[in-house]
């Protein structure tokens, strides 16, 4: 029981890690501006985290050579992760680090949904609830960025959206793979859609698109986004491994603290009253349904 502890502390330990380390990917993706596309980002973001992790799980015997099926699951995997970074990535461009990620932060709702549609999980009422309060959250977050920077507000929706499906799809095939190949295959699918794109788009001036040479300090930053978000995604492919999810969920909200606190450094970015009102609403509701879910699951079984 005691190594059962220890082991759960480790767990939420390497999320907090995730938690505090993941707003710095999305402040150099930012820093970055407009002088590299987003696609010339994401590329370099899954480029080098299929650099580090497939040798690694190689060397380590984790690799295995997936069937038919398991590659169509890897590439739409992929593809989920890849489109939901590169919508990310192009909000940073035009609001705060904070206002996305808390925009961001109905993927919880969006997943306790499809959940339900997809895997069966059952949705009592209050749980539907607290998904509406958490999208009217969002919807006060939205709200006055979508005055000032118009559409590229709803960009945070489509990226929960995306990695809803993505994690619903992780659920499926995490049972029988270990996180290390996982992610290692993840980085591979995503570099193998966005390069094809890249190349049609050299030169076209499509601006999401057209790659362009960096200098030294977009290389530096370009490297900075690799190796943080695969530092944070390795952190917190073990941390579920370790700990329950529900035990793991409230504390990935410390990440909006942390973009909070590194918006304000680096950019001067504050979110207002109304900003702040929204994200208290979506965190609030967000652990209601974690707690919620915790107590659940440490209510008696009745006797057959």
């Amino acid at each position: 029981m005691q190594e059962n502890k220890g082991t759960i502390s480790l767990g939420i330990l390497l999320m907090v890690g995730f938690s505090l380390i993941a707003p710095a990917m999305d402040a150099s993706a930012k820093l970055i501006g407009d002088a590299l596309a987003v696609g010339q980002i994401v590329a370099a973001r899954f480029g080098v985290q299929a650099a580090i992790l497939l040798p690694l799980a190689l060397l380590l015997g984790w690799l295995h050579r997936p069937g038919g099926r398991e590659a169509a699951l890897h590439l739409v995997r992929g593809g989920l992760i890849l489109l939901a970074t590169a919508c990310f990535f192009q909000a940073l461009r035009f609001m705060p680090i904070a206002d996305a990620i808390a925009i961001f932060f109905v993927e919880p709702f969006i997943l306790t949904l499809l959940g339900g549609v997809f895997l069966g999980e059952p949705i009592g009422p209050r749980r539907y609830a607290a998904c509406a309060v958490g999208f009217v959250g969002a919807l006060f977050v939205i709200q006055p960025s979508f005055s000032d920077v118009g559409l590229a507000a709803l960009l945070p929706l489509v990226t929960a959206v995306c990695f809803a499906f993505y994690m619903i799809l992780t659920r499926r095939m995490a049972a029988s793979m270990h996180p290390i190949s996982m992610q290692a295959y993840t980085g591979l699918a995503a570099l193998v859609l966005i390069l094809p794109p890249l190349w049609v788009f050299d030169g076209s001036g499509v601006a999401a698109l057209d790659p362009s040479w960096p200098e030294q300090r977009e290389l530096m930053l370009l490297a900075a986004v690799g190796l943080i978000a695969t530092a944070s995604h390795v952190c917190i492919s073990f941390a579920l491994k370790l700990a329950p999810a529900s035990v793991l969920a409230p504390v990935q909200y410390l990440e909006i603290v942390g973009a909070t606190v590194l918006g304000y450094v680096i950019f001067g970015d504050l979110p207002d009253a109304l900003t702040f009102f929204g994200i208290a609403l979506i965190v609030s509701a967000g652990l209601y349904v974690f707690f919620r879910e915790r107590r659940l699951e440490r209510r008696p079984m009745p006797a057959p």
